[in-house]
This record gives structure tokens, sequence and C-alpha cells, in this order.
């Protein structure tokens, strides 16, 4: 079976992850919109931004799968039961704040595209959701977790950037904030309940300094991936970073633009400030 991600180990305390820019659509995503509105949610390009990563010694881990055929942001209980034929027979999410992503379509596994159009035009099965979580959901986490573990064993801490990018403009099904125009770049750390707040804010007077716009923790908090491999009191940092895809690229052709070199210039800059930066002695 082909590998739906792809991971590279660092030697320094931080790792980057992407879990919404891959482009391979499996055999048996059998959805029912236009392809085009599927590629629109992808985090486009975002693989290609932080591809000096690896060369700094830093961890990098990306899916390859489509975030519309299964979020990697999402817990596995994030669950929209109405895709289904018959009952879902794991837990499901409770928490009214979580399924209200949940009730826009945008669970672990998607049932509207960002413009809210429906994705299938038939139920699905509990066994091929399984089968998807299994392939795809389980590994990716696992990387992620490896290779936060060998950094913070290597250095005592570790800095975890979950990678991703925004349209420049919300969409109907995209947030609960449909319309809003997005600054150059959103921080999120879930109201530093995921990393130390002064670290956080470091980021954000990096990029501010470099001329960017910068929102801390809005609309984007961050959300599974920062959740669930982050640990601030044992000095395990994790930060959701969203980037404009205004700064880069055209997000009618999905083509790359002549910000891209500058945006990566600058992501490099953030990279090894933060190669330089002990959380520990803020």
């Amino acid at each position: 079976m082909t590998s739906l991600l792809r991971s590279l180990p660092g030697t320094s305390p931080l790792v980057l992850d992407s879990p919404h820019s891959g482009t391979r659509y499996p055999a048996d995503f059998n959805f029912s919109c236009e392809l085009a509105g599927l590629r629109r949610a992808e985090d486009t390009h975002v693989e290609k931004l932080y591809d000096f990563v690896p060369e700094l010694g830093v961890a990098w881990i990306e899916a390859y799968f489509p975030r519309s055929y299964l979020d990697a942001n999402r817990n596995t209980t994030e669950i929209d039961t109405s895709l289904f034929d018959e009952a879902w027979p794991d837990p499901v999410e409770t928490d009214p704040v979580i399924l209200s992503k949940v009730r826009l379509g945008k669970g672990l596994i998607w049932r509207m595209t960002d413009d809210g159009i429906a994705i299938y035009d038939r139920p699905l099965s509990v066994a091929e959701v399984r089968e998807r979580i299994e392939r795809c959901w389980v590994p990716y986490h696992a990387a992620v977790g490896a290779a936060i573990d060998a950094a913070h064993a290597r250095h005592g801490y570790s800095i975890h950037l979950n990678c991703h990018s925004m349209p420049a403009v919300a969409s109907s099904h995209a947030t609960e904030f449909p319309g809003e125009a997005h600054a150059d770049f959103v921080i999120g750390n879930r109201d530093e309940s995921t990393a130390s707040g002064l670290l956080s804010r470091q980021i954000c007077e990096h990029l501010a300094g470099l001329g960017y716009s910068v929102s801390y923790n809005h609309p984007y908090k961050g959300v599974e991936l920062v959740r669930r491999h982050s640990d601030p009191a044992r000095q395990r940092h994790s930060i959701q970073l969203e980037i404009n895809r205004k700064l880069y690229m055209d997000e009618q052709t999905l083509e790359i633009t002549e910000g891209f070199a500058l945006l990566q210039t600058s992501l490099r800059s953030l990279v090894v400030m933060l190669l330089q930066t002990d959380p520990r002695v803020l």
C-alpha cells in the first residue's frame, strides 16, 4: 500500500507538521461534488513553503491524503453521524464548542465543502470510515507524537508548529466567522493551553516585525494536533500557525505567485529564531 504520509526525522527541538496539504486522492474516495471544491480546501503548497526545514535539522511530517477525505486535525470522536446509514458504534464528541464544527460539515470525515456543497450522494459505512482512521489518522498522529517525543528526549523541551494556510476571506462553511477577512498570520495555542504565552507572543512579534499583520487565537485557536501533542508544564509546546494564501498563491488557479519567495524567506527566519529559543528561560 502506498504511504499516505511523509515523515522526516530531525536533530533539533523543533517539529513541524502539515496535516492539510495532501493532494493524493485515494481510489476509494467516491465523492460526488466537483474536485475543484475539494482542492480549494487543501492547504495548497504549504509543504513547499517549508521545504527548507529538514536541512536545518527540523523534523517534518506531512499528510499526502486530502483533509476532505479525513481531517487529521480532528479527534476520532468528531464524527458526523448523519453521514451513515447505520449507527456509529464508537464514542462521539459531546462538547458543544467542538460540535459546532461538526455541524458545519467539518468533522473527522467532511460532509460539506467550504462552500456548503455536499461531498457525498450516498451514505458512508462504518467499515470504510474505520479503515480511513486506521490508514490515515492513526499513523499520522503516531508520527507526530514520535517526532515530538524524540525532540523532547534530546533537548529537554520541544516546540511543535502545526502548519496551515487559510483563505484571504473565510468562506461560508469554513469557520464560525464567514466573510471575515483574515490577517496575514494567525497564531493559535488554544488560549495558551498548548504552549507558553511568552513563546507564542514571541512568534507574533517576530512576524509583526517583518511587516505582517498577525492575529492571536482568532479566528483559529488550534485544534486536535496541538491539543493532543502538547504539555507546556513539561516543556512540550504546540502552536498552530495559519498563513494567508493571498501572500503566496492565486486562490482561484492555485498557482504560486511571486510573493512565495519572500514569504519563504520570512518563514525561514522564524524557524531559525525558534531554533535559537529555549522556552525554559523565557
